[in-house]
């Protein structure tokens, strides 16, 4: 076992190995010497090595030229071809292999999957504790029901037992990759153990941001949120300037006024799954800007899909309980907000008329306060949509409670709670607004979420 040194701030750096000498094994590489740890960077590309080795970086990223001669001219930045040995000769080894995109979009292992069996074979041959981490990109469950079997059969060990495994998935932009590896704005450690995840947390320490310990899986999907919501992002703000620059408005004008709300728009607020949205203004508004788009021959695939989107996850709900197969259905909460009156496009009226229309027999729950508003507000649009409103809506929750086999979670009153928390074991209940005790219930037979 290769001696720990000092860091400047005072911590351990223990010895790392970091195979894949592209760009984030790069940076990853020069940035971890630069902290203070003996790093050797890996590749079967010789002059990938032999670059990395005189330290000349080919990346137009600000400061890595000068950062990786630093730390090779001190002795704290080498690398070889030779796997086995640096393995043997580090206590981590960081996998930044590249995963490419196969004609379907599936990720293409194949790299990641000989690197794994070369560290595998390293560890068959070291004595000690070794933790394999894994920054490579890729799609939950790769790790664990792919890449652990290979370690386990290459090295003849058991993950957690002989070895750690962890998921550290990388943030690093083009272009701006060492400031984001010195100040990232989060860490995200997915550990198979908690001896395992210490050890890299360690490689982190004093860096800014939270630092988050997750499920291997959970630390393997991140990556992949962030870049679709990246994406997303990116394809909403140019059609907004196309349909800005189609009524003759500046599109960043009209932006700088969208950015300055970080209450609701940049912000936490609509990210947690749950279930559909509905209400005034929602549906109506994207129903009108999609319209004003194609009355001015602008194309807008990405907000003309908004509502369709919204309708698969309404359709995800109703065939949830048609799966269970029970006739008997109670909904506890019909409205999205306590006391509001939001009748219009309420996905939860919606969701009860169509389970009514496929020959369920469903009661609903709501306070006789919060119906009698709604009611006095839009009663015309509540008889049609649901003319037999009457014969379903209830304010009685116990009538609600006894009457469903499968009971649907829509509100999260107190009331609401204490119901489904005397659910007998027999009925199922369907979430839609994720109980407080949904990390409990999650697995368990009785009991789905419709997004967790």
């Amino acid at each position: 076992m290769t001696s720990l040194y000092e860091r400047s701030d005072g911590g351990t750096a223990a010895p790392v190995s970091v195979f894949g000498l592209g760009y984030a094994g790069w940076v990853s590489a020069v940035c971890l010497a630069s902290r203070g740890h003996r790093v050797v960077g890996v590749d079967v590309d010789a002059e990938k090595v032999a670059d990395l080795a005189s330290g000349m970086a080919h990346f137009g990223e600000p400061l890595l030229p000068e950062m990786a001669a630093s730390v090779v001219d001190s002795g704290r930045l080498t690398a070889t071809t030779d796997a086995r040995s640096a393995v043997a000769f580090t206590e981590i080894s960081l996998i930044c292999v590249g995963t490419r995109s196969g004609t379907d979009g599936e990720p293409l292992i194949a790299d990641l999957k000989a690197v794994t069996d070369e560290v595998g074979w390293g560890l068959a041959a070291k004595d000690g504790w070794h933790v394999v981490v894994y920054r490579s990109t890729m799609t939950p469950g790769t790790c664990e029901k792919r890449l652990v079997p290979r370690l386990e059969a290459a090295s003849g060990k058991r993950a957690g037992i002989d070895f750690g495994v962890c998921v550290n998935p990388d943030f690093l932009r083009d272009g701006t990759g060492v400031r984001d590896f010195m100040e990232p704005s989060k860490t995200v450690v997915g550990q198979s153990d908690t001896r395992s995840g210490d050890s890299v947390m360690e490689l982190y320490r004093g860096l800014p941001g939270p630092h988050l310990r997750v499920p291997v899986a959970v630390a393997e999907m991140a990556k992949y949120v962030d870049n679709a919501y990246h994406a997303l992002k990116v394809g909403f703000a140019n059609e907004i300037g196309a349909i800005c620059a189609a009524v003759d408005l500046d599109s960043h004008a009209v932006m700088d006024v969208f950015l300055a709300d970080t209450t609701l728009n940049v912000s936490a607020a609509y990210l947690r799954p749950g279930f559909a949205f509905g209400g005034s203004c929602l549906p109506k508004d994207v129903r009108a800007l999609t319209h004003t788009a194609r009355h001015n021959d602008v194309d807008t695939p990405l907000l003309a899909n908004l509502l369709e989107s919204n309708e698969t996850h309404l359709r995800r709900a109703v065939d949830m309980v048609i799966a269970r197969g029970r006739p008997n259905v109670g909904i506890f909460g019909l409205f999205a907000k306590p006391g509001a009156g939001d009748l219009c496009d309420n996905p939860m009226v919606e969701l009860a008329d169509r389970l009514i229309g496929k020959g369920f027999d469903v009661k609903i729950y709501e306070p006789s306060a919060s119906v009698s508003r709604a009611l006095d507000a839009d009663m015309a649009y509540l008889r049609r949509r649901m003319p037999h409103i009457s014969d379903v809506l209830t304010d009685d929750i116990d009538a609600v409670l006894v009457h469903g086999e499968v009971l649907i979670a829509g509100s999260r009153s107190g009331e609401v709670v204490k119901a489904v928390d005397r659910a007998k074991a027999d009925q199922l209940i369907i979430d839609l607004i994720r109980l407080p005790d949904a990390d409990r219930r999650r697995g368990t037979a009785g009991y789905a979420g419709i997004g967790w």
